[in-house]
């Protein structure tokens, strides 16, 4: 099974997240998201993976929109600043977890 994690090296969930993955002995594709940012497509695609609105996917401590913003301007947000992403997000080719806490990843593996 393919596993991606989107990283942040600097969170320590992100970190928790990525070293739980790897003492169960999945080898998951790292991707720091803030240096290679995810485009519209493939926010829309972890969006539908993770089964839960793009307010789930969003960093609200640091982001000037408010909590009835619509799904196009989280999307739009988090495109211009993928820093805005709530981190760590794991997925597989068929859904999504956001590892907060780290534990919640192994409902897809």
């Amino acid at each position: 099974m393919a596993v991606t994690i989107w990283h942040n090296p600097r969170c320590s969930k992100s970190r928790e997240t990525l070293r739980l993955l790897e003492t169960r002995g999945i080898a998951p594709e790292v991707r720091d998201y803030q240096k290679a940012p995810p485009t519209m497509a493939e926010l829309q695609d972890a969006l539908m993976k993770l089964g839960q609105p793009a307010a789930a996917m969003i960093r609200w401590k640091d982001t000037d929109l408010t909590k009835d913003a619509d799904e196009n301007e989280i999307l739009s947000a988090l495109t211009a600043n993928p820093k805005l992403i709530e981190r760590p997000l794991v997925l597989t080719e068929t859904a999504a977890r956001i590892g907060r806490p780290p534990e919640t990843v192994l409902e897809i593996l």
